[in-house]
């Protein structure tokens, strides 16, 4: 009897998810995808590829044929033309995402593998959409979880995600500082069987506040926090100046980086392993990876996408799930 199979949802059905989905699913036909069997159909027919679509069938434990592209078939809300997108679509992107968390929560499927999302297409639908890690804990019924990305043995996660940043400061608080913290401890140590994850936690402001003189969120709020985890038992080193805590020779002590802020933290990630670097979502009751990249319409429907961090992201998934 096979375990219960790893969901793709390919994404943003103009952009490069589609065709990069179905090159990983004929790779590795134990994948299941979430989509639109016709928009996978036409997206291997443009790809010269001969799988075809077959419809999956949650109670069937066999093992996949070559050659075959397991679907669970979502239908398209509007016609999909690769590199055109349209507002019609934001609600099927959507709706991939809720049957694949129903699918996960009935015990059908173990964990999913998301594919890049146009957020500014789905607002514009009049659907508040901030991204993938806020609408997947709301849809868990999950008051927080974590934001981390993943390159090598490297490893980002983020206190605040996608908030303008005059609004940081003020999101920066003891009690979120905790529970982010308790969320990637619990995660590292179970998700990736670290006994004791090393957690270095940085500063907000430059320098980490400078002894106060350029802000004091260090001395009156991440401090704090720190030393109460640390009382009990937590390995955190911090807050620490952002300019220096991402040198080698000190991330060989750390198995995770805590920015406060996205562009804090992601910025060195993504120049370290752009391309294949892997998005994980921490505090889910199950395990959810994804791109690091985001739909590059200017590359859909031409064949030339990179799967790598595609293709990391599955592997990812793989190795937590077990």
């Amino acid at each position: 009897m096979m375990a219960p199979p790893l969901l793709v949802t390919p994404g943003e059905p103009a952009g490069i998810g589609p065709e990069l989905a179905v090159l990983l699913a004929c790779e590795q036909p134990d994948l299941v995808l979430v989509a639109d069997p016709a928009l996978l159909e036409s997206t291997l027919k443009a790809l010269a590829s001969p799988a075809r679509v077959v419809a999956w069938d949650s109670a069937d434990n066999t093992a996949p044929r070559a050659n075959t592209v397991r679907c669970w078939p979502v239908a398209l809300r509007a016609p999909s033309r690769p590199g055109q997108l349209d507002a019609g679509n934001a609600r099927y992107v959507l709706d991939t995402l809720d049957q694949a968390v129903d699918l996960i929560a009935n015990g059908r499927a173990r964990g999913l593998v998301t594919g890049p999302v146009h957020k500014a297409i789905i607002n514009d639908a009049g659907i508040t959409f901030s991204g993938h890690t806020e609408y997947l804990a709301a849809k868990s019924g999950i008051e927080r979880v974590v934001m981390m990305l993943v390159a090598g043995r490297l490893r980002v996660a983020l206190a605040t995600t996608h908030l303008p940043l005059a609004r940081v400061a003020d999101a920066i608080a003891r009690d979120s500082l905790l529970q982010t913290i308790g969320i990637i401890h619990h995660d590292l140590s179970t998700r990736f069987a670290i006994a004791r994850p090393r957690i270095a936690v940085l500063g907000l402001n430059p320098h980490a506040g400078e002894g106060g003189h350029l802000g004091r969120e260090e001395i009156e709020v991440i401090g704090p926090a720190l030393r109460e985890l640390q009382d009990l038992g937590m390995d955190l080193v911090g807050p620490l100046p952002a300019d220096t805590a991402f040198l080698p020779s000190r991330l060989e002590h750390f198995d995770v980086v805590l920015a406060m802020y996205h562009d804090q933290g992601l910025p060195v990630l993504k120049y370290a392993g752009f391309g294949q670097a892997v998005n994980v979502t921490l505090g889910l009751p199950w395990v959810r990876t994804s791109v690091d990249h985001g739909t590059a319409l200017d590359l859909a429907g031409t064949g030339t996408a990179d799967p790598g961090s595609f293709r990391a992201a599955v592997a990812l998934a793989r190795e937590m799930t077990g």
